[in-house]
């Protein structure tokens, strides 16, 4: 169909061959079609970095006899080099949408020669918000052409987008939809959410397993589990987006050659990334989308070999884990491992997966300011409804008639003893309203405070302008050249 010119939605098992699947037909195409120009002839669209790599080292793999140039462009690296090699010629390009939107932006790619459209894993695009790319990516490129769409999985969304863009497309779908491949076994284990880390370094030391890849909802939980499993001495690395690309593609070459044994990932790896014989994924978080499921336990059992997918799933995942089995139409076996059933309480000896803190804490947040105590000497009402405690309680007591103990001096009891003793006898005084007795027993070189300026009234001016009138002569403002304002009117 693809040889023949017809636009396709194609739908097969992760790990059957869907990328040699349209490499080779459009490989086939290009050659037999005269080349105009340096312009690229065919783009391949692609959710994440790591599968635009892998798509473009198939494209040079299928076509390294042939005279046909390809490239691959995402951010994260420089975009000098990928400037240079687009203006010396290319034909085919591989892309993620951000990257290439800024290269049509600064106008380093000239698309409106393209041929061959291919979105692959068209709906991981959708989940991860590149609708609105692909639109703006769709608007510049010729209206004639070709488009293919292929993914694991196709939800409505996917068979919308493909009713608008695509022209009297033929549907092909190796396998039942949203089905993983039948060579991979897949398990749950019931554990309790608090150790879960325990019983997945368990299984890895005692079962023996490397090449293990685990995946978490969330990068902190990725960069966390990984830290921990190096406490237990499983050599681990973690990968997500916001890992520098350099590191992600380091830390993925060190798993695919057996020098680490435990990739820890997000969604952002479950993808289209073929990892030769890997034999265990493992499910540490369930995904909130059923399909990225499928996803990413097709990982493993692919082309042809088997292999492993076990969930460690908690109380609160069993809904998830109701709409995956929903999804595929079969119960998945759950196996209890002994030592860890759900329920049962932790042992004295087990390592506590929270962090250790400077000071030999073990917590997981910071403390509520709410509970610290008060500063010395706080009261007051306000202080008290912070936990002000036992110095607002002296506050009230010293000052009968005051609500609260008064705030002589920004929040000080002003019955304080210390401040009754003479230290600041004018503020403490001013609290119970005898400012002038007050100021009597204070010593000689005690000069008192001038009082407090009366409230300034604004004065409407001719644009509707409010100034403030003057302070009272000998006030707060009174050595200063003019008064200050309050401002604009209302």
């Amino acid at each position: 169909m693809v040889l023949a010119g017809r636009d396709l939605l194609g739908a097969a098992q992760t790990g059957t061959g869907k990328t040699a699947g349209f490499t080779l037909p459009l490989l086939q195409l290009l050659t037999s079609r005269p080349r105009n120009g340096t312009a690229p002839r065919c783009l391949i669209l692609t959710p994440t970095r790591e599968l635009a790599a892998q798509v473009e080292e198939s494209v040079t793999t299928y076509g390294k006899y042939l005279k046909l140039r390809s490239t691959v462009i995402f951010g994260g690296v420089g975009i000098n080099p990928q400037i240079a090699e687009l203006r010396r010629g290319v034909d085919i390009v591989v892309a993620t949408p951000g990257r290439l939107l800024d290269h049509v932006q600064q106008k380093t790619v000239d698309l409106k020669s393209i041929e061959i459209l291919v979105l692959d894993e068209a709906d991981r695009m959708l989940d991860m918000g590149f609708i609105r790319d692909i639109k703006r990516i769709l608007a510049v490129l010729p209206k004639q052409r070709q488009n293919l769409l292929f993914s694991a999985t196709f939800s409505d969304e996917i068979r919308t987008l493909s009713r608008e863009y695509l022209h009297d497309p033929a549907t092909v779908e190796v396998a039942r939809r949203n089905t993983p491949a039948e060579l991979v076994t897949q398990v749950v284990h019931p554990v309790d959410k608090d150790r879960k880390r325990a019983l997945l370094s368990h299984l890895i030391k005692e079962k023996n397993w490397f090449q293990v890849l685990v995946f978490t909802k969330t990068k902190h939980g990725a960069n966390r589990l990984s830290e921990l499993l190096e406490r237990d001495g499983i050599e681990s690395a973690a990968i997500h987006g916001n890992k520098s690309q350099g590191a992600r593609t380091r830390a993925l070459a060190q798993f695919k050659d057996n020098s680490l044994r435990v990739l820890v990932a997000t969604d952002i790896a479950a993808r289209g990334l073929d990892i030769e014989m890997l034999p265990h994924v493992v499910n540490f978080d369930l995904p909130n989308v059923s399909e990225d499921y499928v996803h990413r336990i097709g990982r493993t059992g692919r082309a042809g070999a088997s292999g492993e997918a076990i969930s460690l799933v908690s109380g609160e995942d069993l809904p998830l884990l109701r709409d995956i089995e929903k999804l595929m139409g079969r119960k998945i076996e759950q196996r209890v491992v002994a030592g860890f059933e759900p329920g049962k309480p932790k042992p004295a000896g087990e390592a506590d997966d929270r962090a250790p803190k400077a000071d030999g804490r073990r917590s997981e947040f910071p403390p509520s300011r709410g509970r610290q105590g008060p500063r010395q000497g706080g009261g007051g009402a306000a202080s008290a409804g912070r936990g002000g405690g036992a110095g607002a309680s002296r506050a009230r007591a010293g000052t009968p008639g005051i609500p609260g103990g008064g705030r002589g001096d920004g929040g000080r009891p002003a019955a304080a003893p210390a401040r009754a003793a003479g230290a600041h006898p004018q503020r403490a005084a001013a609290s119970h309203g005898t400012r002038s007795s007050a100021l009597s027993a204070a010593p000689a070189t005690a000069q008192p405070r001038a009082p407090a300026p009366a409230a300034a009234q604004p004065v409407r001016g001719p644009a509707g302008y409010g100034t403030a009138a003057p302070a009272p002569s000998g006030g707060l403002y009174a050595d200063r050249g003019r008064p200050r304002s309050r401002g604009r009117g209302r």
